[in-house]
């Protein structure tokens, strides 16, 4: 079995004191980090996740719902947007942006991207199309088996695990790797992976 691991959206927007800030996520940060420095071996790829919006429309909004609107975050260039430093510190080779210019909670809506670069519409538009996407550099890399981890757990976990299991993949969710944004999204997120056959591990 060829294994990933796909990190997800560990961003300091979505740590405490971030505009998303998840109770919890520093400490999650902390736990990927040790863990991919103990497990790395055992990945024939790993990629991060990261919402790097630019202009996403009404994902963002001066009165969020926070069920489909958001306050502003994950604003590509600023300092909340970039990898957390416990991740960034371990040089993972391959980054997928997401979301510049659309809501986007998956990391398979995103294409690789290794630079902060902020890209204008149409070129986001041409990346998208020409650009490494997730489902492709796995395919490429004949992974059979995905594990996910990252923030949050009710939200971009979720939703990454989702689609990995569409495409075929035996997909695993590293519990103490994760955080939810409260613990009924939680709750409601592990019930409906489980019934997709999501793997909790």
């Amino acid at each position: 079995m060829t294994k990933a691991l796909i990190v997800v959206d560990v961003q300091p927007t979505f740590c405490e004191g971030g505009e998303l800030g998840v109770a919890g996520g520093n400490a999650v940060a902390e736990r990927i980090a040790r863990y991919v420095a103990e497990h790395r071996s055992e990945y024939a790829y790993i990629a991060t996740t990261q919402d790097w919006h630019v202009d996403p429309g009404t994902h963002w909004s001066d009165q969020p719902d926070f069920v489909d609107t958001w306050p502003v975050h994950g604003k590509a260039g600023t300092p909340n947007a970039q990898l957390h430093p416990a991740i960034a510190a371990l040089r993972i080779e391959h980054h997928f942006k997401k979301g510049q210019y659309s809501p986007s909670y998956s990391g398979f809506e995103g294409y690789e991207d290794n630079t902060d670069r902020i890209p204008t519409r149409a070129q986001a538009v041409d990346d998208a199309r020409n650009a490494m996407t997730l489902a492709g550099a796995l395919d490429a890399a004949e992974v059979t088996r995905i594990d996910v981890v990252g923030l949050a757990e009710s939200h971009c976990v979720k939703e990454t695990a989702l689609d990995a299991k569409r495409l075929g993949y035996e997909v695993h969710v590293i519990e103490r790797l994760t955080e939810p944004v409260s613990e009924e999204l939680g709750v409601a997120a592990r019930r409906q992976m489980r019934e997709a056959g999501v793997i909790l591990d």
